[in-house]
């Protein structure tokens, strides 16, 4: 058994930032546990046009060993052994590490097809983005020859990117809403620049071949069928937290975002345990979870000084919107802004913050939001929030 000052889980750009911010400010056991034989989270594996993952890795990684921390590769957190300790195992074998501050920095992953209840046989060539990108840049495996993309916001561009650059023919792009959600000028190139047939509307009901893939097949939403003829699918998107600690733990989990639930100091309902990152709320670019890291790590220094584990006010959301992250609230803490998530395809909407029947806040969003696209809510309303009252509501119009 050994005890550190800030214990953190996750190798990824929000984990890595918190601990080089730590450390680089005084505190001097910081210990980083990745589960994966090399730190930097998906970064390392993401290779786009003006975006060089594996170098944004490799930055994030130098910049916490610098600062002071250690970042341990191999080692997997199994189980809790008290309110701050974890069990770990890695090359050195099994070991109990307690700690002042444990942080969750476990990031999200996409749901696999078997997740999705996709039907059919299970051949070769089914990925997700992850998979695939992991093959591509990282094992230069052989991918085939065709594919079909589900999903049509930003991760399945980069999907498509990747598939490009390993020379596959995408022959379509299939989405079950109306519309792309990705950026409009790479949808157009995709659509136009490419010739890659986007698809909506359209659900993937069954996968065809044995051996390896042969077909999807395909619903539209008026009821038509069809089997468009493939070797290779990727299932992109329909991110969930990797929140399997969290939940082994006994943390309150959010109904809406499935990962755990914060306040805007990232502190969960356990005293002394933080949770940062995309494992709040699936999913943000590297450069967001690293400037949310380091705001984190202030909260962690208070937490480390001395500073009080303030009661929270649920923050709750109704549909059309589909979560909210932070979604617990701490007054008289103000916040930034708060992320927020829509099913829905929403012209101009005007988003409410009330309690019980108090109005908060108003504010219109002034283009579309957008499903599986980033919505903003200013927060400095969240000081006004009645610490004794009941939860506090954010509703869509």
């Amino acid at each position: 058994m050994r005890h550190v000052d800030v214990l953190v889980v996750g190798a990824g750009p929000a984990g890595l930032a918190l601990a080089a911010w730590l450390a680089a400010g005084g505190v001097h056991r910081v210990e980083v546990l990745e589960r994966e034989q090399e730190a930097g989270g998906v970064p390392r594996h993401c290779r786009r046009r003006r975006f060089d993952g594996p170098g944004v890795a490799r930055l994030h990684v130098e910049a916490a060993v610098r600062a002071g921390a250690t970042v341990r590769t191999g080692v997997t957190a199994l189980g809790w052994s008290g309110p701050l300790g974890l069990d770990t195992v890695g090359p050195a074998g099994p070991e109990t590490i307690t700690a002042t501050a444990v942080v969750l920095a476990t990031g999200a992953r996409e749901r696999p097809r078997s997740a999705r209840l996709v039907a059919g046989t299970r051949p070769a060539g089914v990925f997700t983005t992850g998979e695939l990108q992991q093959a591509v840049h990282l094992y230069g495996q052989y991918i085939g020859s065709r594919a079909v993309v589900v999903g049509a916001e930003a991760v399945s561009y980069a999907a498509v990117d990747t598939l490009l650059s390993a020379g596959v023919d995408v022959v379509a792009m299939v989405t079950e809403l109306a519309r792309h959600q990705g950026d409009r000028l790479t949808a157009l190139n995709s659509r136009l620049g490419q010739g890659i047939p986007l698809l909506t509307d359209t659900t993937v009901t069954g996968l065809r071949g044995r051996g390896r893939l042969s077909g999807v097949a395909l619903r539209h939403r008026d009821g038509r069928a069809t089997t468009l003829a493939c070797d290779t699918v990727v299932f992109t998107g329909d991110f969930v937290p990797d929140h399997e600690l969290a939940r082994r733990g006994g943390l309150d989990l959010d109904a809406g975002t499935r990962g755990p639930a914060v306040d805007g100091a990232f502190r969960t309902s356990r005293e002394g345990v933080f949770a940062v990152g995309n494992v709040l709320h699936a999913v943000e670019s590297a450069a967001a979870v690293g400037r949310e890291g380091v705001r984190a790590a202030l909260h962690v220094c208070d937490h480390l000084a001395g500073a009080p584990w303030s009661p929270t006010v649920p923050l709750l959301v109704a549909p059309p919107l589909r979560w909210v992250a932070p979604n617990r609230l701490a007054p008289p803490m103000t916040y930034d802004r708060f992320v927020l998530r829509t099913t829905e395809f929403l012209s101009k909407p005007v988003l409410t913050v009330t309690q019980d029947g108090r109005v908060l806040h108003r504010q219109r969003l002034p283009g579309t939001a957008v499903p599986n696209r980033r919505v903003s809510l200013g927060g400095h309303w969240a000081g006004a929030v009645d610490p004794a009252g009941g939860p506090v509501r954010v509703t869509a119009r």
